[in-house]
């Protein structure tokens, strides 16, 4: 029997309005207790004094680019930066090569997932090989392991194929996530449509691109009565839009990225930092994503839904990119951050800020996503520390500053536009069924 005991942290799980003092025990994998003064005879024991002992943190939108882009990021790669940045449980998006389209894809992920630092829960392509035009077997892929759909990268075409794929998901009770984009509206913009765009030349995004595709996915969601949900929303009228459909009772749930959350668009002229007096301008190619960091009014908005639960869930978009990938002109770099370690530390800014408190960051992150994709269907008791519950637990400490090091990352994807930035709030250990796959000395057992 295999027994690890957290003594005396700050026990938080916002799932059952748990915030205590005390200790914490998982017998085989598993939560078996928590109490005061516990000491079960042969137990690794790691000391959590002056931590946070939380459920592991569940990413429902992660690019571990495995198979076929294993240049750019491995499932073991991938899960290590998971286990890093606290994330126990990271749900992988289908746009691999080949795509997550077939059970035979699915089943390798799985397969190769096994003893990972992180759990992997696969999410299958809606469209076949993600191009748009006729339906995956859905059914066959939740037969497989499946959590959802998403042709991620992309967007349903149009309306008619999207509510097809509701209307067939729903069978399944899987919902649909959709990268909402109209691709005639963006036009080719490689940054937000705004004064820095204007300013650096680049060809801009509008707003409307995203706001006009999730209108869309909503009229079509609230017309089958099937889940959807809105990959990272970044405008306030999107946010609006959601905030609207959720009052009308659609099956609408949204997640927000920690840089949509903490980053403007002025990163991409001036630097993660900001300009600070400087008329430098950066074209930093670490800034460039999709959808595109937005205006310092749409990231107050962001901001607010998540606090005011609006937005459900906060996930990283972790898109890892070989150095060359990004090492180029503007319009030719690849889209997307390198996200998973440096997420925690990064949302630990806005509560330092006032602007959130730290249970709520937590709820964001932990049973915020389940709740959204559903995936107590799939791992019952996720994200809490129920009795009976998985033995995912993460160690943070709140207040530690640290400074952002691509090249220590254990990800393959060094892309931040955050390099060389001190943050506050730092993972000190991460437990995934009760085996540490993380930790810093002064932690482990």
């Amino acid at each position: 029997m295999n027994r690890l005991l957290i003594q005396n942290g700050r026990l938080l799980d916002p799932s059952r309005n748990v915030d205590v003092t005390g200790d914490l025990l998982i017998v085989d994998g598993r939560v078996a207790e928590i109490g005061g003064g516990l000491s079960p005879d042969g137990a690794d024991v790691m000391d959590a004094t002056g931590l946070i002992v939380a459920p592991g943190f569940v990413d429902i939108h992660t690019h571990l680019r495995d198979p076929g882009q294993e240049y750019k990021e491995t499932i073991q790669t991938g899960t290590a930066a998971a286990a890093r940045g606290g994330f126990t449980t990271v749900c992988a998006m289908p746009n691999t090569d080949p795509p997550m389209d077939t059970r035979a894809t699915v089943e390798y992920v799985l397969r190769t997932a096994a003893g990972a630092d992180a759990r992997v829960l696969p999410i299958g392509c809606v469209t076949k090989g993600r191009a748009g035009e006729e339906l995956a077997e859905l059914s066959d892929l939740a037969g497989a392991g499946c959590i959802a759909f998403s042709d991620d990268g992309a967007p349903v075409p149009d309306a008619g194929m999207l509510r097809r794929a509701l209307e067939y998901a729903g069978i399944t009770g899987l919902p649909v996530i959709d990268h909402c984009e109209d691709s005639a509206a963006a036009a080719g913009g490689v940054m937000h449509e705004g004064w820095v765009s204007t300013r650096l030349g680049l060809r801009g995004q509008p707003a409307a691109a995203e706001e006009t595709a999730v209108a869309r996915d909503i009229s079509v969601a609230l017309q089958t009565g099937a889940p959807l949900h809105i990959a990272h929303v970044s405008t306030r009228a999107a946010i609006e839009q959601v905030r609207a459909a959720k009052e009308r009772g659609a099956p609408v749930t949204a997640e927000v990225t920690p840089h949509h959350l903490t980053l403007t668009h002025e990163a991409v002229a001036f630097g993660a930092g900001g300009n600070g007096g400087s008329d430098t301008l950066h074209y930093d190619t670490n800034a460039k994503v999709n959808p595109p960091l937005r205006t310092p009014d749409d990231v107050q908005a962001c901001v607010d839904a998540l606090r005011d639960g609006a937005i459900d869930a906060i996930a990283t978009d972790h898109a890892p990119h070989a150095d060359y990938e990004k090492d180029c002109e503007f319009d030719a770099a690849a889209l997307g951050i390198s996200g998973l370690e440096t997420a925690f530390g990064l949302c630990m800014s806005l509560v330092h800020g006032g602007q959130i408190d730290l249970a709520t960051l937590i709820e964001r992150l932990t049973s915020g996503p389940v709740r959204a994709l559903g995936l107590e269907r799939s791992v019952p008791g996720l994200g809490s520390l129920a009795d009976g519950a998985p033995g995912d637990v993460v160690l943070l400490d709140p207040d530690a500053a640290w400074t952002v090091e691509p090249e220590r990352f254990a990800s393959k994807g060094r892309n931040t536009p955050i390099a060389g930035r001190t943050l506050t709030g730092r993972v000190v250990a991460t437990v995934l069924g009760g085996r540490v796959v993380w930790a810093e000395e002064r932690v482990k057992a």
